[in-house]
């Protein structure tokens, strides 16, 4: 978006706010498929599946009955393994969606005081 002239000003800040309004609404599209997203990861042997939603809590625990034959200290371990490795990829997708977020927001620069001062610049020129 290039700096505007006095005559287009309405226009341009037109646009510049509704540049802002898509990228809002873009972050929360994505924000709203992180909530649906889901992470998941199971054992070596498939005994094990566990399932993390985009903020990493866990929502599913599977345990094959056969996984109980590893014994208590082994099953903890595989159990923990999984939950963590679901997690992962819940992050990594979530990772992914916000990046591409914030690739495509496009946000617009922001308006400091050098919009104003451009314009009374501007108007003193003009009078002169």
């Amino acid at each position: 978006m290039s700096f505007p002239t006095p005559e287009n000003d309405a226009a341009y800040l037109e646009d510049y706010f509704a540049q802002g309004r898509r990228a809002i609404r873009d972050l929360r599209a994505a924000q709203a498929a992180i909530r649906q997203l889901e992470g998941l990861a199971k054992s070596k042997d498939g005994l094990i599946e566990a399932a993390a939603d985009g903020q990493g809590g866990l929502t599913r625990l599977r345990i094959d009955p056969r996984a109980l034959r590893l014994g208590e200290a082994a099953l903890g371990r595989e159990v923990t393994a999984v939950l963590q490795a679901a997690q992962e990829d819940a992050a990594r997708k979530a990772a992914v969606l916000a990046d591409e977020a914030m690739g495509a927001a496009n946000l617009p620069e922001p308006l400091d005081e050098t919009f104003v001062r451009r314009r009374v610049e501007q108007v003193t020129r003009d009078l002169l």
